[in-house]
């Protein structure tokens, strides 16, 4: 997941309550822990999102060219 929020939000309970929401809604089953990462000046926001949607192909959950069904993308809410 990419987002952007403000420098001082506590980004553990935000994270926290995300997934226990989901969870409770959307029947969503997710790993304990998580791995925060804040961009650096230096760092490309569109070289991260790519990372982020190449993660269900190097697990092995779908096919280079397939689309992960889970995702969703900026791009969806333009249509």
């Amino acid at each position: 997941m990419l987002i952007a929020i403000a420098a001082d939000t506590d980004v553990s309970s935000l994270i926290r309550d995300f997934k226990r929401i989901t969870a409770r809604k959307a029947k969503i089953e997710w790993q304990r822990n998580f791995f925060d990462h804040r961009l650096r000046h230096d760092e490309s926001e569109d070289d991260k999102a790519d990372y982020i949607r190449q993660n269900p192909i190097r697990a092995g959950l779908i096919r280079q060219d397939a689309r992960w069904r889970y995702m969703i993308d900026a791009n969806d809410f333009d249509q």
